[in-house]
């Protein structure tokens, strides 16, 4: 029996098809690192719920705004976040024009390496580190320091560059709340400026939903070359109810979805909650020691004490990083982190 070989518009055919696969398959699995279990269950009857038309739940696209937290949301935030591991190589980067540095403390310590007198130094040295390093310069440079860091240093454990330290599950949520007609936006303790040098890259976050801590301003004009000047003063701190101001004030809607992971992220979900209509509160929860961390209630950094009570308390989502996420990061990596 002789086989007939497809003629060229079969094969084509064929081939079309064959393409297609794939994409049908991640079409109809928006979230492949999320495990069947209560969270992606959640999350998926909620999208549904509030973008079906007709329906009791039915929220207007304009209305869909979802708000995550970003240090230990998006991406790690131990062994220390980020933004300070940043600001500490700066200090090393400027020395070298600030001599008096060498005897000057927090800024000694940091240069020495002493964790001691670093922890010592507590809140008050820390924002004298973050003062030096994150103003007296124009909007335009700090960026461009930011940007530097980030394409060149790696993080301390993984040997990974800062930006591969996201969550590869989180992305996913990302993508598909957008793809359902939610605007996303990042609401974050951290300095504004920090985060727009990298969001839109690696979230899709444009630097206008990028809402973080910010320092006072000042427009420059100096001989015909214009530039915003970052003062050496706090503006407004967007940790805790800082928060929920800030989503007011720059957003000015509720939002209908929320994700935190910490303490700090409180008030922005009770914010979220207490509007009328259905709605999403979530928080990640580090329970992964093997591919990631394991911290909760007395961790110094990402501490979830008050708001893990409250969430289970009142049946907001918990994800169990272990259980429920297939994939940490975009990397595929069982390194234990601790």
């Amino acid at each position: 029996m002789k086989l007939l070989s497809p003629s060229p518009s079969a094969w084509r055919w064929i081939f079309s098809l064959l393409l297609a696969v794939p994409l049908l398959a991640a079409a109809a699995e928006p979230l492949p690192n999320w495990k069947d279990g209560p969270s992606k269950k959640a999350i998926e009857s909620f999208v549904s719920a509030v973008t079906t038309e007709g329906t009791k739940d039915y929220v207007p696209p304009a209305e869909r705004i979802a708000v995550f937290d970003n240090d230990g949301t998006l991406w790690s935030e131990q062994p220390m976040y980020f933004q300070v591991l940043f600001s500490y190589a700066e200090v090393h980067r400027l020395a070298p024009q600030h001599p008096e540095w060498k005897e000057q403390q927090p800024f000694k310590a940091v240069l020495e390496g002493d964790h001691e007198a670093l922890a010592a130094a507590g809140m008050d040295g820390l924002m004298k580190i973050v003062g030096a390093t994150h103003t007296g310069i124009s909007t335009e440079a700090f960026t461009a320091n930011a940007e530097a860091w980030l394409a060149k240093a790696v993080h301390p454990k993984s040997q990974k560059p800062f930006t591969e330290m996201v969550y590869q599950p989180m992305l996913e949520l990302l993508a598909y709340l957008r793809a359902n007609g939610f605007k996303t936006y990042i609401v974050s303790g951290g300095e504004v400026a920090f985060m727009r040098a990298f969001a839109e890259e690696v979230y899709g976050i444009p630097p206008e939903q990028v809402i973080g801590t910010t320092f006072v301003s000042q427009f420059q004009n100096q001989d015909g070359k214009l530039s915003i000047l970052r003062m050496p003063k706090l503006a407004h701190n967007d940790d805790g109810p800082g928060k929920p101001e800030s989503i007011d004030a720059i957003i000015g809607r509720r939002p209908i979805f929320a994700f935190g992971n910490s303490d700090g992220d409180l008030q922005m979900l009770q914010w979220t909650a207490a509007g009328s209509g259905k709605r999403f509160m979530g928080l990640v929860h580090h329970t992964d020691a093997k591919r990631e961390w394991a911290y909760d209630r007395d961790s110094k950094i990402g501490k979830l004490d008050k708001a893990l009570d409250e969430a289970n308390a009142k049946g907001w989502t918990v994800v169990d990083m272990a259980t429920e996420w297939a994939q940490v990061f975009p990397f595929a990596s069982a390194t234990n982190m601790q």
